[in-house]
């Protein structure tokens, strides 16, 4: 039975666990004794060991045959030392993993003004935290050719799912730039990329990257506006980029920097992923419905 290593067990990731420890041996690593229990609960063999601390990570050496990094960079620093210590650990063994499969982010695009983003667009990545996502997609470009492994990075925008929606925002009253100031904002819910990562496994082609984004093509105020009629909350006010610099966080307003429509096309073909949730104002319904919620 081949195995399978997973870098950050967290909601995506153990939204593909049922299928996964069908098929597969599936060890993941785990931090503390606590999240150790919560794996074995699922099926999954944890592995003792920290990404922040290299020398923890000495059993990573030659455990799977196929990786699935789902963890994301620290939170400060221009590189993705996690990434770092990943790769110089496996390196240490005398058996390397054959394929490698890495969730990236959007970010890395950077801003486009509007326009349409395939995966050969050029990175701009314009915060901290999307060029630490670009230094680990180039550290793992460079560990794959060097030892011949077969690497895919899922570039994923906004995940959300029933339990990662952006209500609270609604319900303080946070405002959204008025439409001659809007940006492009592309979704993704976190089963179909888990089915993504899944796909990648068997059908990615080495060394592809992959925008993992639903059909929809919205504006992030719009997007805002309809999210607030479905759950029958007030819409939010528009405000200029100025007037939301004043009262939302530096990273509100990082997403609103950038604006961007993710070309999905290369998924479809490659991965014939067939999204269960491809249109991000339909899914939300199907979640208030769920819920109960709707208006």
């Amino acid at each position: 039975m081949k195995r399978i290593l997973i870098l950050g067990c967290g909601d995506v990731a153990r939204r593909a666990l049922p299928w996964l420890c069908q098929r597969f041996e599936v060890r993941a690593l785990a931090r503390s004794a606590e999240s150790a229990a919560a794996l074995r609960a699922l099926g999954v063999v944890p592995v003792m060991g920290n990404l922040d601390t290299l020398r923890s990570l000495r059993r990573l050496a030659g455990l799977a045959d196929i990786i699935l990094h789902c963890a994301p960079p620290q939170e400060q620093g221009a590189d993705d030392l996690r990434t770092r210590h990943l790769l110089a650990a496996l390196a240490r063994g005398q058996s390397l993993a054959r394929s490698l499969v890495y969730i990236s982010t959007s970010g890395v695009y950077g801003d486009h003004a509007g326009a349409a983003v395939s995966e050969a667009a050029p990175q701009r990545a314009s915060t901290p935290r999307a060029r630490r996502r670009v230094a680990a997609e180039q550290r793992l470009r460079r560990f794959a050719i060097t030892h011949g492994v077969r690497l895919s990075i899922l570039r994923a925008p906004g995940i959300y799912a029933a339990e990662r929606l952006s209500l609270a925002r609604l319900q303080r009253g946070d405002p959204v730039l008025q439409a001659d100031e809007d940006v492009f904002t592309n979704h993704i819910h976190a089963d179909d990329l888990a089915r993504a990562l899944i796909a990648a496994m068997f059908r990615a082609r080495g060394g592809r990257s992959y925008n993992i984004s639903d059909d929809a093509q919205l504006k992030m105020g719009d997007y805002y506006d309809a999210m607030a009629d479905i759950f029958a909350l007030p819409r939010p006010p528009r405000a200029t980029r100025a007037e939301c610099a004043q009262r939302l966080s530096p990273m509100m307003m990082s997403f609103m920097g950038e604006s961007r429509r993710l070309d999905n096309q290369r998924m479809k073909a490659e991965l014939r992923l067939r999204l269960q949730w491809p249109d991000v104002l339909s899914g939300l319904q199907r979640i208030a419905r769920t819920q109960g919620r709707s208006a």
